[in-house]
């Protein structure tokens, strides 16, 4: 088949673009053409909270990725719905995310849909974004409705674009793949010696970006509780902060825990990620809000026991009291977790389960989901 895959990747980072890249892998392993089709400009400036939307790493040299859409700019759609509808793909896969895509994603879908060939299947991370706003009532409709059908990352996605859908089209629930190109796993005295630790610690990481929905509150309020019946335990929260950072450094001595907490306020290259899940004994997903994360995708490659809150998808995942915990979003569940892993040695067997289950999220069964969404 011809595909095309309408969403971020490179030149842009972060965990969406990595997705959709190893997606596009996995079909050309299995004897597809691909396409990426990407944006030229993803966000305006003033709407991007971070440091930058870019990557350092040089562009991927086994991939086709073209820059051509403007997010802003609907005469820009216009023009790449011609040239999509032109190219006539089997499939244009609009990989969608947040409401602010769904005019142009929307009205290239509609436009290329004239061809007669072409089937549009959204892959949808989220329908309802964590942080809601007005445009998720107006615009999400306007996509939904461009689409010949849907693949979705967790059951709690599938039921939101159900309200959406007025037509009762084909929608697949495919769980997210593991990222499995991030390199072998370090044992944690290497991981620690790479990262400045002491290895004779126990470490809980918090990954990835620091925003409001993640909990990250949650989770330095737990620590305080169980700080002094865990005296060897550390935080290490590594990744780059989208909320101020100093209401949660204010957290942290409030709680005493100024000793205890290691921040690394920064994007986390590819390459360094095995040192930061190779330290851990422990992945903590504190969430507020969920539909389903990547985190735990990485987690399950370096066969690391995860506590996450039990919302949107999470608990879908990670199997309660089996290879790790999905507990209520609140600090004293999330503190009567860390206590039962640390001080009954759960690591061991939650880590022989995972090895276990991690079979199921293979990138064959997420193309297979595609390619059979009839």
């Amino acid at each position: 088949m011809k595909i095309i895959l309408l969403g971020t990747s490179w030149p842009y980072r972060g965990g969406l673009a990595t997705f959709n890249e190893r997606l596009a892998r996995q079909f050309m392993a299995e004897g597809h053409e691909v396409e990426i089709w990407t944006f030229t400009l993803q966000y305006p400036s003033f709407l991007f909270p971070g440091k930058t939307q870019y990557t350092s790493e040089p562009a991927p040299q086994d991939l086709r990725i073209r820059r051509c859409l403007n997010s802003c700019n609907p005469f820009n759609w216009l023009r790449v719905g011609r040239a999509v509808r032109k190219a006539a793909p089997d499939l244009l896969i609009c990989c969608y995310w947040m409401s602010f895509f769904a005019p142009s994603y929307g009205l290239i879908s509609r436009m290329v849909k004239r061809n007669g060939k072409t089937r549009c299947i959204a892959l949808v991370h989220n329908m309802i974004p964590h942080e809601p706003t007005i445009l998720d009532k107006l615009f999400a409709p306007y996509f939904v409705a461009s689409q010949d059908g849907f693949v979705a990352l967790s059951e709690s996605v599938v039921r939101d674009i159900d309200k959406l859908d007025k037509k009762d089209k084909p929608k697949t629930f495919s769980p997210h793949p593991i990222y499995d190109h991030y390199g072998e796993r370090m044992t944690k005295a290497e991981a620690c010696k790479a990262l400045g630790l002491d290895a004779k610690k126990e470490y809980m990481l918090f990954f990835g970006l620091v925003r409001a929905y993640k909990g990250l509150d949650l989770l330095l309020d737990a620590f305080g509780l169980v700080k002094e019946q865990l005296p060897d335990l550390q935080l290490v929260i590594a990744g780059e902060f989208y909320e101020d950072e100093e209401k949660y450094r204010a957290q942290i001595e409030a709680n005493g825990l100024t000793e205890r907490v290691i921040l690394r306020n920064e994007f986390i290259p590819d390459a360094d990620l095995r040192k930061y899940f190779g330290a851990a004994d422990l992945v903590v997903q504190p969430y507020k809000t969920a539909t389903q994360s990547g985190v735990t995708q990485v987690a399950f490659h370096f066969e690391k026991p995860m506590l996450v809150t039990n919302v949107g998808g999470l608990g879908e995942i990670v199997h309660d009291h089996k290879m790790g915990y999905a507990c209520a979003p609140a600090a004293e569940a999330i503190a009567d977790d860390l206590l039962d892993f640390f001080n009954k040695n759960r690591q061991a067997a939650f880590t022989e389960y995972l090895k276990q289950e991690k079979t199921k999220y293979a990138w064959s069964n997420m193309t297979r989901a595609f390619l059979n969404n009839k």
